[in-house]
Parts: C-alpha cells; sequence; structure tokens
C-alpha cells in the first residue's frame, strides 16, 4: 500500500503521539500541529496530505477558523474531531466543508476506519475519471477533471460533495436513500441522528443555487435524495 501523508492538528501532544504510534504501522507518514496557526501554515505548505485530523478547540485559532480558511484555497478532506454529543460542532463543521466528523473520544479501531474510508475515496476519484461527462439541464459533472460547472460556471466542491452529486445524477430521476449515500460515499452505515449527508447535500444545493434558481435536489422525507430532470 502506498504510504499516506496524514496531518494531525490538535493540542493534546499525548493524544498525538498516540495517533503517530497506532497509524503509523499502518502505513501512514503523520505530521503533527499542536495549535491552529501552525496546523494551517502546515495544511497550506507545498506539502501534499491525503488528509487532516483537525480538533476543534485549539489554542490560536480553533478549528472552524482553520477551516474556513483551508477552504479558500485547498480541497484537502478533513475530519473533524468533535466534543462528543456536540451537535453545533458537528453541523458547523460540516457546514464550513469538512468531510466527516468523529466525537472524542473516540474508539482508535473507529478512527482508523473512518480514515479509510476517507482516503479509499480519495483514490476512487482517479479511477472515477474513464467514466463519462454527465450533463443533466444545466449542470455538467466531469470525473475526468473532478470538476462541476452550472450554468457554465466552474463550482468549487470538496470530494466528498463531488462524490454525492455523482451518486445522485446517475441515479437521475430515482431516489437514492440517505444509508446507500452513506455506505457508498462516506464508507460507513448512516447512525441514528447523524446529519452528515443532510449538511453535504445542503451545500451542494448552496452552490448550485448561486447559478440557478431551479430545485435540483428534491428531499424525499424519511427516505433520501432524488435528483431532478427537468420537465
Amino acid at each position: 500500500m502506498q504510504t499516506k501523508s496524514l496531518l494531525v492538528i490538535d493540542d493534546d501532544k499525548e493524544l498525538c503521539n498516540l495517533l503517530i504510534e497506532y497509524l503509523s504501522p499502518q502505513g501512514y507518514e503523520i505530521d503533527q500541529a499542536n495549535d491552529g496557526e501552525s496546523g494551517l501554515q502546515k495544511a497550506i505548505s507545498a506539502k501534499h496530505y491525503d488528509l487532516i485530523l483537525l480538533d476543534v478547540m485549539l489554542p490560536k485559532m480553533d478549528g472552524f477558523e482553520v477551516l474556513k480558511r483551508l477552504r479558500t484555497s485547498h480541497l484537502t478532506p478533513v475530519l473533524m474531531l468533535t466534543a462528543k454529543g456536540d451537535d453545533f460542532d458537528k453541523i458547523f463543521g460540516l457546514e464550513l466543508g469538512a468531510d466527516d466528523y468523529l466525537p472524542k473520544p473516540f474508539n482508535h479501531r473507529e478512527l482508523s476506519a473512518r480514515i479509510k474510508a476517507i482516503v479509499r475515496r480519495m483514490d476512487y476519484l482517479p479511477a472515477s475519471s474513464s467514466q463519462q461527462r454527465l450533463q443533466i439541464d444545466d449542470v455538467a459533472l466531469n470525473p475526468n477533471t473532478q470538476s462541476v460547472e452550472c450554468a457554465g460556471n466552474v463550482l468549487e466542491f470538496t470530494a466528498t460533495e463531488f462524490l454525492i452529486l455523482h451518486l445522485l445524477m446517475i441515479n437521475a430521476g430515482q431516489i437514492v436513500s440517505k444509508n446507500d449515500i452513506s455506505e457508498k460515499v462516506l464508507g460507513r452505515k448512516l447512525m441514528a441522528f447523524d446529519r452528515s449527508i443532510d449538511m453535504h447535500v445542503s451545500n451542494i444545493r448552496r452552490k448550485l443555487m448561486q447559478h440557478s434558481d431551479a430545485e435540483k435536489i428534491k428531499t424525499v422525507r424519511g427516505t433520501g435524495y432524488l435528483y431532478v430532470i427537468e420537465q
């Protein structure tokens, strides 16, 4: 397995060292930063990271501000480490462009599974480049360039948002359940009260609506989502 580079941004130095000890034998090269400012500098440096583990509560600059600034220039996948039971942290992180979240304290096996799912998702993107360009009404999705256009305008999508939109578009006119989206894109079963899919779809809608007033994605209450084909 090719070595993957991870960046852990967390002020708990003992936890960082434990993660390095636990994840390194699994084929990960890990850098760490113990405050928001230095973490952001590493995240936007010339070095490529396959995934960033980002704590919310950080000195100098909190995790939300780090993520907000990171997303102005980089689409590196981010796994937010949130306080257990704090729904605001989870939802706000997803709104800002986090790919997934994991409440603290977490089981190391669960963390490893989340990391593998996100890294596998990123590895899937180049493989998807052999797939055909999709065009539905004024929205075009191109797997070759991993780009999305709406009414001729190029949109910035995270890898997670891109894959969700791709899944909905290839199933246009059919309902795709939230659990299917979670399993095929996030790589895990949908958990009770999990708002992650809802927030990712909300982000997709918001970006599309900047250039089109037509409803693209319809919510089917209690079931999932349907990509609308305009008549």
